[in-house]
């Protein structure tokens, strides 16, 4: 690998190869309620607190508030311009570019693959043209791959065809959803070549947010990127340090 990637990468991941990753780019595309997400410096102040290892944002926050993001990874996402004031139906266009993410001092960028509806190739071409800079540039590429779109409940195999589409482009981290139960889950795991995090979704429950991370772990997965069951939640510490001591527990 790169040893730019993954001098980075190392900013992400523990020593464990594992990773807690709390996503707080929602604001992009207007998602709400913003519930902690309002307060972008205390919630992050929290989620160092809380143990995290990184968090994924966009270049207005990274921009900003670099001083309290501090020792925590970042990864700044690249692709934006659908919004939920115009239904949130437009397709995803590069926002920034890999060397402004180098500039605000970014590990990581992001950006979606759609696979499975009528924007997939415009998805993955820019997916590919992002991984084709990243190279270039030294820098890891985290691959948010949706299957059948953003609202879809794919099933296992088809979170499995995506996340090994998403490697194939050049993503050296795929983020996408869990379906199924571990011992089914193991097939994405099993069949991707770079290191799979599950993305958290609508806010549910603590106890189903943590049984559904553990189910991920057992099946071989990476760690987690969440959102909303984090910066939605009463207690953002808390939570967070709950997510830290599941992913990064004793094998």
């Amino acid at each position: 690998m790169n040893s730019g990637k993954a001098i980075r990468l190392n900013h992400i991941f523990a020593p464990d190869r594992r990773s807690v990753i709390i996503a707080m780019d929602h604001g992009l595309p207007g998602i709400g309620p913003l519930g902690h997400l309002a307060h972008p410096r205390t919630l992050i102040e929290q989620i160092r607190a809380g143990g995290a290892d990184a968090i994924l944002t966009t270049p207005g926050i990274a921009s900003q508030f670099g001083e309290a993001i501090g020792r925590l990874g970042l990864i700044l996402r690249l692709d934006g311009a659908a919004t939920t004031l115009g239904g949130g139906s437009g397709s995803m266009r590069l926002i920034a570019s890999v060397e402004d993410a180098l500039r605000l001092g970014a590990d990581a960028v992001a950006v979606m693959g759609i696979c499975g509806t009528p924007e997939e190739s415009d998805s993955l071409e820019t997916l590919g043209q992002v991984a084709t800079e990243c190279r270039r540039l030294g820098m890891p590429l985290m691959a948010e791959m949706l299957p059948l779109g953003y609202q879809a409940k794919p099933n296992v195999k088809q979170i499995t065809l995506a996340a090994r589409i998403g490697a194939e482009l050049g993503a050296d981290i795929i983020k996408t959803k869990y379906a199924g139960t571990s011992e089914e889950y193991r097939e994405v795991t099993d069949t991707c070549f770079v290191p799979v995090l599950t993305l958290g979704g609508s806010a549910r429950s603590s106890d189903e947010v943590i049984a559904e991370i553990q189910g991920a772990m057992r099946a071989g997965a990476a760690g987690v990127a969440f959102g909303r069951n984090v910066w939605q939640a009463e207690d953002v510490a808390a939570i967070t340090h709950s997510l830290v001591q599941v992913v990064h527990a004793e094998r």
